[in-house]
Parts: C-alpha cells; structure tokens; sequence
C-alpha cells in the first residue's frame, strides 16, 4: 500500500496536493478521477456519527458519552466495543472516515471542551486512544485523530 501511496502522489500535479487540502464541502474531499483517487466521505465522530445523506440532509446518528465520560470507566475493552459501533454506523451512512476521537490532553480546568477528549492523564489517554481507533479501524473505517494538541484554551 504504502509504493502505491507513493506513486500516486508522486504523479500528482501541484495543484491536485494542495486541492486536497481542503474539501468540496464539509463532508467530501475532492477526487483526483485521473488518478482514480475517489472523493471521500467523513463523519465527525467523537462522541457519535454526524454527516449528511446524499440530498444534503443532515443524518440522526447515536449519541455516545463524551470522551472525558469513556475515560471515566477506565475500561478499555467497553471503549474497544464503542469504536466498533461507530465505526458500523459510518458504514451504514457511507462514510469511510470517522473524525475522532479527539484526543487533546487537558492542561486546565478552564478548557471548555476537555469534556471532548479523554483525559488529563497521557497514559490513560493513549490506552483509550488506541482501542477507540482500533474498533473503529476494524469495520473498515479510518479513524482521524482530532484536536491533538492546544486545544486547551477559549476565547470569548
């Protein structure tokens, strides 16, 4: 996979890497149809699956416990178990990224969206990380880590 990775990008124009940065919309990336290289679709994912259906409808998805709620188990396995759901749930709404977890570690109370991400405690954190990534990743789903660092601090 990885020789493949490469020689796409090394076929790409500069104009086709930097389109990548940015979508067609907030759910797609943009193709490359004359690498072959499909539009992906996303979902923002931390604690549940949002995205959008074909017509632009916004799809209901599982509310699941904040990330500073799943850490508060301290149960790997039952995190494991979280990340397997959503990843399915992606699925069925088409979706082959899931943007999350969020996993930025919180450095002051004051954050006013640690309850985003797992917790305060960088071995916790990780061990969490990898299983809600794990879960997701075995239906086939990428997993986008989010907000991995300074993202601890609010502005009005």
């Amino acid at each position: 996979m990885e020789g493949q990775i490469e020689n796409l990008c090394s076929q790409m124009t500069l104009q086709e890497k930097v389109s990548l940065l940015a979508g067609v919309d907030f759910w797609h990336t943009r193709s490359i149809e004359r690498l072959g290289i499909p539009s992906i679709k996303m979902t923002d994912g931390p604690q549940g699956t949002r995205t959008i259906d074909d017509t632009g409808q916004t799809l209901a998805g599982t509310c699941y416990p904040t990330g500073s709620a799943m850490a508060a188990t301290w149960n790997i396995d039952l995190i494991n178990r979280i990340g397997v759901a959503l990843g399915e749930e992606a699925k069925v709404k088409k979706c082959t990224l899931l943007l999350g977890p969020c996993v930025n570690i919180h450095r002051s109370p004051l954050g006013g969206r640690n309850f985003e991400s797992f917790a305060e405690d960088p071995y916790l954190s990780a061990r969490l990380t990898v299983a809600y990534i794990t879960g997701v990743q075995s239906q086939g789903v990428g997993a986008c880590v989010k907000h991995f660092a300074l993202n601890n601090s609010e502005f009005q």
